[in-house]
This record gives structure tokens, C-alpha cells and sequence, in this order.
């Protein structure tokens, strides 16, 4: 894991409202479906100016901690915010100190357990703290990075 500076970004996309309790009760869980619209095929083809070929998640709004509520954005990220498509939010990731974590293996358990992992180290003080501004995962065909602001 590496600390670095990252840059800013704007991602177009689909949003929930979520906990991590939620997550772990299927019958009140958001991502799953969040995701399932989100990669379906063309569900953002016809946003504009996409930087790249990547799909986006940003985790924002944290009510407090990882206890708490927060909201995630899955979708593209964009050179300038176009005019929205029905149902979709631009949210911006601004740059900042962020702890890099490469995450391969078959999704999204590698990913889950990934976070499974940070919870942990976070409850023990992991060093350098997590800040819960805004956190990013970038989804590519070799897996993903998760970049957690500190």
C-alpha cells in the first residue's frame, strides 16, 4: 500500500444510499444491484466525454465513519459534466492524499474481502488514519485500485 497524490476527477453515474450493515443483510442490500445496472452492457454509452473504457465507484457523503452511512456512485469518468442523463449524478472526487491498494483476483471477492481487510485494519488504527471524504475504486480488466483518502 502506497501513500500518493491523487488527482481530481468527475464521474457520471447511478447512486445509493447504503451502510455496511445494510450490505450484509441480502434482503436490504443496494449494491448488488447498483452494480448489476451499472455494468450492464451500453448503460453509459450515451454519456459524453468519457475519459476512458474504466468504470468507477466513488464512496461519498460518509455520515461518519465506516459504521455509518455513505453513498456510492458507479459509473464513468468524464472530462467536463454533460448534461445528465435521467437517473444519473455527477459527484466530484477531489485530488488529495490517498492510500493506494491493488486488488486482483475473481470479483467481487477479491474486492469484498479487500474490505473486509480495511475495516479491520482501520478498527485497529491503521496508520496513516482514513479521512472518509471521498474513496475511489477503478475498475479495469486486470481487476482494480481502491485510493482511500488520508
Amino acid at each position: 500500500m502506497d501513500v500518493i497524490e491523487r488527482g481530481e476527477l468527475t464521474v457520471v453515474g447511478l447512486a445509493v444510499r447504503t451502510t455496511n450493515a445494510e450490505e450484509s443483510d441480502p434482503a436490504r442490500a443496494r449494491l448488488a444491484r447498483l452494480w448489476q445496472r451499472a455494468s450492464a452492457p451500453g448503460a453509459f454509452a450515451h454519456v459524453p466525454g468519457r475519459l476512458d473504457e474504466n468504470l468507477y465507484a466513488v464512496l461519498t457523503d460518509y455520515e461518519s465513519d465506516h459504521h455509518g452511512a455513505y453513498t456510492q456512485v458507479v459509473g464513468v469518468a468524464v472530462r467536463a459534466v454533460p448534461k445528465l442523463p435521467e437517473g444519473m449524478v455527477a459527484v466530484r472526487v477531489p485530488a488529495g492524499p490517498s492510500l493506494k491498494i491493488e486488488v486482483r483476483g475473481p470479483m467481487p471477492g477479491a474486492l469484498i474481502e479487500t474490505w473486509q481487510q480495511i475495516w479491520k485494519q482501520t478498527e485497529a488504527g491503521a496508520q496513516p488514519p482514513r479521512s472518509f471524504r471521498t474513496d475511489l475504486e477503478v475498475h479495469h480488466g486486470d481487476g482494480a485500485e481502491i485510493y482511500l483518502s488520508v
